[in-house]
């Protein structure tokens, strides 16, 4: 079984980023490329401790792909231990529920996951259906 883990929000405390959403146009750019100025969410990193002892754990984030080289500097930094890391691709703009279900479910067998942590509730619920 599979325990699933959302970065930013759960993991992730990406609080100091949020001006970059303010703007109109948003600014995406500026949002993603200061991930790895993150501070660490204790709780969930403890979470995802707990569940890498009973299992495997697949980290799965709607951050695009161009970020994996930080984010896997910065997982690395907080000691976190996980068997996939799973971004989205480069112009995916879909709502995060629907993307990431899909994505999941290319990593995850039907009834494969265990549990899912998530800052939104609609990817829980998208999630949890598979």
């Amino acid at each position: 079984m599979i325990a699933v883990f959302d970065i930013d929000g759960v993991l992730a405390d990406a609080t100091h980023r949020q001006h970059h959403l303010q703007s109109r146009p948003k600014d995406w750019q500026g949002f993603f490329r200061a991930v790895g100025d993150d501070g660490p969410i204790a709780r969930g990193i403890d979470l995802v401790r707990e569940a890498g002892r009973e299992g495997p754990v697949v980290l799965l984030s709607g951050r695009p792909e161009s970020t994996r080289a930080a984010t896997e500097e910065w997982l690395a930094r907080h000691g976190l231990e996980y068997e996939g890391l799973v971004l989205r691709p480069e112009g995916d703009y879909r709502a995060a529920a629907v993307a990431k279900a899909e994505l999941l479910s290319a990593v995850a067998a039907p009834g494969e996951v265990s549990a899912v942590w998530d800052d939104d509730a609609s990817v829980v619920a998208a999630l949890g259906a598979l």
